[in-house]
């Protein structure tokens, strides 16, 4: 268990079936993937292992049955893991008793789902400070929390409406806001714009980043949209089949992917825009030391021009100031409109099926 870290599970499982927990027992904790078959058990969550830092936004993502809502359940013991541990700030949540989850849930973890599930009986203000109403806060408590959240999420003077009168989005917000009343530590979203327009989903992304701007939350966000992970990101897991086959920031995905199932998801993003001239610099001694320079977090977009109008590498400086590396034209072009044998494991994959158009 990492003592840093908000949330920190280990060989997770969680498997459908007869007496899972035996079945596991007699592999040592450690079936292989043909065992569990053959068993005709369903593995939702394979051995998960991974920690959520504190103010980070860990991206959880896959397709449609790769186990990503089920982790996410297991991580707030809303299901029971089959196996392995889960803490919670240092709490031990699969020791902790029903009591001590519901007093979890209630003050500690708000949680966000696609479906919206507002009350439709109920006001936005309402819908709202539900949570602090279940927690038996005074009404003057929940009216004045109503008025800072509906400013926060944007929908300042619609507290007495009904959620039948709000579009889409601005429902979405009132789910948000909800999640919001109780001031967790941990903000559980799952696929919470998945079922909103294109336009109006690009809208509530950029909420989503000015709120946490503003908040600097521990977020657990899923979703099966590889866009929107980069987007919003400061790590993303990938999980296929029930098992994380890759855990890491967006350009560690994009250029260097554990499987051809993560490369897959990596194919048409718009590199240019998540790469850096860190993540792609080569050897300071490329670079003369009178080479012009750029910061090793600059993204390529940004500096694609500049180092593409000259003809020697430019050097490459990290935080410190002090110079990390080199780039180049051809790392550049390499990086944004190919990919080369280095960038695929075990040099193998090279640019097939990638697309080399620019964006």
């Amino acid at each position: 268990m990492n003592s840093d870290a908000v949330i920190s599970c280990r060989d997770v499982w969680k498997l459908y079936g007869p007496d899972p927990e035996k079945f596991l027992e007699r592999h040592d904790g450690a079936p292989s993937a043909d065992a569990v078959k053959e068993a005709g058990y369903i593995p939702a969550v394979v051995a998960a292992s991974l920690d959520v830092m504190p103010g980070e936004i860990l991206v959880l993502m896959g397709l449609s049955g790769s186990g990503k809502s089920t982790l996410v359940r297991c991580l707030s013991r809303l299901i029971e893991p089959t196996a392995g541990s889960v803490h919670f700030a240092g709490i031990d949540l699969l020791a902790a008793s029903n009591r001590e989850l519901i007093d979890l849930r209630r003050h500690r973890m708000g949680m966000v789902f696609q479906h919206f599930a507002l009350f439709p009986h109920r006001t936005v203000a309402e819908n709202i400070v539900f949570p602090l109403e279940v927690q038996g806060v005074d009404s003057a408590t929940r009216r004045g929390r109503a008025e800072e959240i509906l400013a926060l999420v944007g929908l300042e003077g619609r507290g007495g409406y009904y959620p039948r009168e709000l579009s889409g989005g601005q429902q979405q917000r009132v789910g948000i806001g909800r999640s919001l009343a109780v001031e967790p530590d941990v903000w559980f979203l799952d696929e919470p714009f998945s079922a909103l327009d294109p336009l109006i989903r690009r809208e509530m992304q950029d909420e989503f980043l000015r709120l946490q701007s503003v908040l600097h939350k521990t977020i657990v966000f899923i979703t099966h949209d590889f866009s929107e992970a980069i987007r919003l990101a400061d790590r993303i897991a990938i999980l296929y089949e029930g098992q994380i086959v890759q855990l890491g920031r967006a350009e560690d995905l994009v250029t260097q992917p554990a499987t051809d199932y993560v490369r897959a998801f990596a194919r048409d993003v718009q590199r240019d825009r998540i790469l850096t001239a860190g993540s792609v610099m080569g050897d300071i001694a490329d670079a003369s030391p009178d080479a012009p320079t750029v910061e090793a977090h600059a993204v390529l977009r940004d500096i694609a021009a500049q180092v593409l109008a000259g003809q020697e590498p430019l050097r490459v400086v990290g935080a410190d100031g002090a110079v990390a590396g080199s780039l180049g034209r051809d790392a550049v072009i390499d990086a944004i409109w190919g990919i080369s044998d280095r960038d695929s494991p075990g040099g193998s994959g090279g640019a097939e099926g990638i697309r080399t158009d620019a964006h």
